[in-house]
């Protein structure tokens, strides 16, 4: 095993100058010493005989939990449930940790698929948390390398968030084994990142306190490699913001003059915002869809509304492109003789990662490695890789470095992707973890990154994942001046910016969200459910052969 062989060489070269004491720290710094200062002075402390042992014991229960991995992977895949509608996915894995010994809490934040489990006594309070949504219309075969939809226009997991929830709880439950036998004190909460494609409910987590108790947050993240960084996030915060205008409806052949069209306004709104966009920031990522555009084309349209993201990198920017948006409304409406009302759906904060709990991590990968991939592991990658027309440089076989930075310049940033994860590190010392579990080829949000989702890339890289985190428990419970200098990070990096939530008063979860498509695709996505007392894996169910990788002949 690739970590016990490191212990045994830190061992030989401990009273040698080559400084690989303190869990590898001293070759992060080294690798990455362009990027950031060295690591501080806990981090690199020399390696304490009774937290290696420790550490090889819970890393040890991992590895003997590989084949719950698989299932509980495979069946949180199966259920394919988008945002707001994780009925499925959250009943199964409560269930796990109920049978684990862990307390549940049901309908956090008012959220039905939302809850949290805890289970020790006393300080520290780690919380390990990720996500569980999916993507619409993403269904995708798992091992087959080109697109082949489970059930055409399903959703799927074209993010990979069903890996993200079995890697913390196997982690969680290895800590607590050790916990046990070792008389630990501490207390690990779990708990699911619901509709985090739609930006909808951490901000909720935080306004009702889910947080409020916890020392350390562990947040995991599906990637195509294990990284972890620190400081100052190179993506962009956001609001996600619906418009519903009220017109009157008209006949429209026979008096359209009487009416007043709301489709309309939604349609000068989406101009004067498109004309907008040349006198924005570099920074800003704005999309929007348009949800309702009417009924028939014979009545004007007395309803309709438009679904914004606004993006930008910090929350004042954020509130005035929101700003101009509401402005836009507003005109819109002068235009049509029409009224417009605002829901917010949704928010993120630009996240902000905690740089001692980051480097500890990134230790404990240094220990762990990456997982070995097979032959058919690699050609199944490059397969993709082909198909999506990317470069066919297969599984990554080598960590990347640390990386890190206190504060990245404004004009550095060219925008990015959001996750409301950024919340809670405002709230919290925060890190995410990024696993292999997916392969470098899809866009995102997309069907290729399901691909990989239910086959042995997948398992294995929220096995190798789940040691990474399960060691950084170890670290956190056993040296408690980590979480002084994690907390000493996080008051620094609040000194003079505070979190203050997108949320108003008045704004609640949107759990409406794809209820509608849930009811139309469950009773058929059914009976595709993985079942584990009848297959080894889910491959096996969907009587898929381990790679699939040659298209039929006609198949474009």
């Amino acid at each position: 095993m690739r970590y016990n062989r490191r212990i045994l060489l830190e061992a030989r070269m401990r009273h040698s100058r080559v400084l690989l004491i303190g869990v590898a720290t001293a070759l992060t710094v080294s690798l990455t010493a362009a990027q950031q200062p060295p690591a501080p002075a806990a981090a690199a402390a020399p390696s304490n005989p009774r937290t290696d042992q420790l550490k090889r014991d819970v890393g040890m229960e991992v590895d003997g939990m590989g084949e719950n991995i698989q299932k509980m992977n495979d069946m949180v895949f199966s259920f394919a449930e988008p945002g707001f509608q994780e009925f499925e996915t959250s009943k199964y894995l409560t269930t796990i940790l109920k049978q684990n010994g862990f307390a549940i809490t049901e309908n956090i934040a008012g959220i039905p698929t939302a809850w949290t489990a805890t289970w020790g006594s006393g300080k520290p309070v780690i919380a390990m948390g990720s996500d569980i949504d999916d993507i619409p219309q993403a269904s995708q075969k798992p091992g087959v390398a080109w697109h082949e939809p489970i059930i055409e226009g399903a959703p799927g997991h074209g993010e990979g968030h069903n890996s993200c929830m079995p890697l913390q709880i196997a982690a969680a439950l290895a800590a607590k084994k050790v916990m046990e036998q070792q008389h630990l004190q501490g207390t690990l909460m779990l708990w699911p990142g619901v509709a985090e494609e739609l930006l909808g409910t951490k901000a909720y987590y935080v306004r009702a306190g889910v947080f409020k108790n916890v020392d350390i947050c562990i947040f995991a993240h599906v990637g195509a490699n294990m990284s972890v960084g620190w400081g100052d996030s190179g993506g962009n915060g956001m609001v996600s913001v619906e418009y519903d205008f009220k017109g009157e409806s008209a006949h429209a052949a026979g008096a359209p003059w009487r009416g007043r069209s709301a489709l309309d306004a939604v349609e000068l709104m989406d101009v004067g915002w498109n004309f907008r966009r040349e006198h924005l920031r570099l920074q800003q990522r704005s999309h929007y869809v348009i949800p309702n555009g009417g009924d028939q084309p014979n009545v004007v349209p007395p309803n309709a509304s438009v679904w914004y993201y606004f993006r930008e990198t910090s929350y004042e920017e954020i509130m005035k492109l929101w700003g101009i948006g509401n402005k836009m409304a507003q005109a819109a409406t002068m235009m049509t003789d029409t009224e417009v009302s605002m829901k917010l759906l949704g928010s993120a904060w630009p996240a902000h990662m905690n740089k001692t709990v980051a480097e500890t991590m990134h230790a404990n990968m240094e220990k762990v490695g990456l997982p070995t991939w097979t032959e058919a592991d690699q050609t199944l990658a490059k397969a993709v890789q082909r198909e999506m027309k990317v470069p066919q440089t297969g599984l990554s076989t080598q960590l990347g470095p640390l990386r890190g930075r206190e504060n990245i310049p404004d004009e550095e940033k060219r925008g990015g992707g959001s996750d409301d994860i950024g919340d809670i590190s405002w709230n919290v010392p925060t890190v995410t973890i990024s696993y292999p579990a997916n392969i470098q080829a899809g866009p995102g949000h997309n069907w290729a990154n399901a691909i990989s989702m239910a086959t042995p890339i997948a398992h294995k890289g929220v096995q190798y994942g789940a040691k990474v985190v399960a060691l950084t428990v170890i670290d956190l419970l056993t040296r408690p001046e980590l979480v002084t200098q994690a907390w000493d990070y996080f008051k620094a990096q609040t000194k003079d910016r505070k979190y203050v939530s997108f949320l108003r008063p008045e704004d609640k979860p949107a759990i409406w969200l794809n209820k509608e498509r849930m009811e139309k695709y469950r009773p058929e996505m059914k009976k595709y459910y993985y079942d584990p007392t009848k297959y080894k894996n889910y491959l096996e169910q969907l009587g898929i052969k381990y790679p699939t990788t040659e298209k039929p002949a006609g198949k474009n």
